[in-house]
C-alpha cells in the first residue's frame, strides 16, 4: 500500500491530463480521451467538481470511482446539483482491501454526500446496506433477445463450450429467420416513414422534445440533451488490437456509435429515439413518441434501425417500450430484473413523486 496513491479528477485535472495528453500512456486508464473531451463540454461540472476518484500503484490504475455532476429540478422547481455514481471498480489483488471503501466514501466526500445510484450490482448490494443510502425507486430492467446469443450461452453454462460451433451456425438461421418475419410485419408500417439522422437537436426536433420532458427528474434543456447524445463520447477502434490502451469506462471498441433520428411522418416529426451500438446490444437511451399510432410507429422504426444494423438484443429501463416490442414482434427471450435506485441520506430531494426515467443518468 506504500505506492498507491490517490487521485481527484476533477474538472482541472482532466484539463490539464488532456492538454499535456500525460495520461494515456498506459495501457489501462479510467477514461477515454474521447470521454474526457465530452466531460469537459458538461456546464453542469464546475471546475473544481469531482467526476472520479482513481487509486494507481507504481503508475497502474486498481482503483476506481466514477461520477457525473447533473442538475435536477425539485418539487419546488428549484434546480439542485447531484452527482450520478456511473461505475466503481476495484482490481482483484484489492478486492475486499479497506482501498474500496475508502476510495468510494473520498468519492461521496467530495461529492459533498449528493450522490444518487441509478442502478448497481448485485455484489454490492451488502455494501450499501451497510452505507446511509436510502432506496429511491425501484424499476424494471429489460434485455429483449433476437439472438440465441451463444457467447452469452457459453459464459452462463461453461459445459457448452465445446459445443460453440454450432451454436453459432444455429444462431444465424434463427436470427436470420426472425429478421424476415419482423422485416415482414414492418414494411407496410414504415414505407411512409422517413427518418432524419441528426448529431445535434435542430429547432423542430427540440420544439417536439421539450414539453414530453417537462416532467423529468432530471432538468432537460436543448444545450444539455445535445451534450448527452454527443458522437464525442464514443471512439471507435476498427482494428482494436492497434489501440494503445483501454479504458474501463465504457466509450471504446470496435464497433461502439450513437444514433440519433427524428421519426418522420408526411414531413412532421412523431418521434426522437437515441441509442447506442456496441457490439451484438442495441441500448435505448432515448425513446420519445406521442401515445397512440405514432407511438407505434415509431417502436417499428426502432425496430427497423435494430434490424439493419443486425444487432442481437435491446436493452432498455423504459416498461411501456419493452412491453410494445415484446407484444408487436417475435423474440427469443426477455430477460427482466428488478433494478433499485439509491440516493444517500444527504440529498434533500422530495422522491415520492419523482420517477427516474430511462434517459436520466443514461450515460452509456
Amino acid at each position: 500500500m506504500n505506492d498507491v496513491k490517490v487521485i481527484n479528477l476533477s474538472k482541472k485535472v482532466l484539463r490539464d491530463y488532456l492538454e499535456n495528453d500525460k495520461y494515456w500512456c498506459h495501457k489501462t486508464t479510467a477514461l477515454a480521451k474521447s470521454k474526457v473531451i465530452w466531460l469537459l463540454n458538461n456546464d453542469r461540472m464546475g471546475e473544481d467538481d469531482v467526476c472520479g476518484v482513481i487509486a494507481e500503484e507504481n503508475n497502474i490504475i486498481i482503483g476506481l470511482v466514477y461520477m457525473i455532476p447533473d442538475t435536477t429540478l425539485t418539487s419546488e422547481k428549484i434546480e439542485k446539483k447531484i452527482y450520478w455514481m456511473m461505475y466503481w471498480w476495484i482490481a482483484d489483488k484489492y478486492n475486499g482491501n479497506v482501498l474500496s471503501t475508502y476510495i468510494y466514501s473520498e468519492a461521496l466526500r467530495l461529492a459533498k454526500n449528493q450522490v444518487v445510484v441509478k442502478s448497481f450490482a448485485e455484489n454490492a448490494h451488502s455494501f450499501y446496506k451497510k452505507m446511509p443510502f436510502k432506496t429511491i425507486m425501484s424499476r424494471p430492467r429489460y434485455t429483449i433477445f433476437f439472438s440465441l446469443d451463444p457467447d452469452i450461452l457459453i459464459a452462463k453454462f461453461k459445459f457448452i463450450k465445446p459445443l460453440k460451433f454450432i451454436l453459432n451456425g444455429l444462431d444465424y438461421l434463427v436470427t436470420k429467420a426472425l429478421q424476415v418475419y419482423n422485416k415482414s410485419k414492418l414494411k407496410s408500417n414504415t414505407e411512409n416513414l422517413n427518418y432524419e439522422y441528426i448529431n445535434e437537436l435542430d429547432t423542430q426536433a427540440w420544439a417536439f422534445i421539450e414539453p414530453l420532458c417537462k416532467k423529468d427528474f432530471i432538468y432537460k434543456t436543448k444545450k444539455y440533451v445535445n451534450w448527452q447524445i454527443s458522437k464525442l463520447q464514443y471512439i471507435q477502434t476498427p482494428i482494436n488490437l492497434k489501440t494503445p490502451y483501454s479504458s474501463l469506462a465504457t466509450g471504446i471498441s470496435k464497433n461502439i456509435a450513437i444514433h440519433n433520428l427524428k421519426v418522420l411522418k408526411e414531413h412532421k416529426i412523431i418521434g426522437f429515439i437515441s441509442f447506442v451500438v456496441n457490439y451484438n446490444e442495441l441500448n435505448v437511451k432515448y425513446f420519445l413518441a406521442e401515445n397512440g399510432e405514432n407511438y407505434n410507429l415509431c417502436v417499428d422504426a426502432l425496430i427497423e434501425n435494430f434490424i439493419k444494423l443486425q444487432k442481437k438484443y435491446i436493452f432498455t429501463d423504459d416498461t411501456k417500450l419493452a412491453n410494445s416490442i415484446k407484444q408487436r414482434f417475435r423474440t427469443i427471450f426477455t430477460h427482466q430484473v428488478d433494478k433499485k435506485a439509491l440516493a444517500h441520506q444527504d440529498v434533500d430531494i422530495n422522491f415520492e413523486n419523482q420517477e427516474i426515467l430511462n434517459s436520466d443518468g443514461h450515460f452509456y
